[in-house]
């Protein structure tokens, strides 16, 4: 996978995660989420509003009531991050997010971020939609923050092209458990 390029693979990802279903399976990948959180005491969790049939982070807010959740915002070529609370509006890409003005939460206060993907690699990198928001605030995040790409274990691969800005997850989590990724045989 790693001799094709990101916008084939892309392509390739997308059809793959609609024939799957990914959205279904999010209910089966978030109760092993759930028991993951809660045994590391992890209560501070950044989640994300799913967005063009992306695995849904959401049964958490139900399974794991008591951890406070936040959201993602992107603007300027940034990712901030808000109240889950926090009013809404949609992003010009199309998806929903916390609206401008909203309050800002420091990413020291994160215990966890639960990361979107179209695929990982066993190594941990992902490969997104191309804007590169989500390396560059993984980049900034504090090294005991729990980073978790959730993703369907059929769009996790053994290797994805990386560019050197690339960042990965520690942990990811699909329908059969939550594993850590392996930095071997990269």
């Amino acid at each position: 996978m790693a001799n094709k390029s990101k916008e084939e693979l892309r392509r390739k990802f997308l059809q793959m995660r609609k024939e799957i279903g990914a959205p279904t399976l999010s209910r089966q990948m978030c109760e092993h989420l759930y028991q993951f959180l809660k045994q590391r005491g992890l209560r501070e969790i950044m989640i994300y509003l799913p967005f063009r049939n992306e695995p849904s982070p959401l049964p958490l807010l139900e399974l794991y009531p008591e951890a406070n959740y936040y959201l993602p915002r992107i603007s300027l070529g940034f990712l901030t991050v808000h109240p889950y609370s926090s009013p809404r509006e949609k992003h010009p890409f199309g998806l929903e997010q916390p609206a401008a003005g909203s309050p800002v939460v420091g990413e020291e206060s994160l215990e966890a971020v639960i990361v979107p993907g179209l695929a990982f690699d066993r190594a941990g990198y992902r490969l997104g939609y191309g804007g590169g928001y989500y390396d560059g605030f993984l980049a900034e995040l504090p090294p005991n923050v729990f980073t978790i790409g959730l993703v369907p274990k059929e769009l996790i691969v053994d290797q994805l092209p990386r560019d050197e800005w690339d960042v990965p997850v520690n942990w990811l989590a699909n329908q059969q458990g939550v594993q850590p990724a392996a930095l071997t045989g990269i």
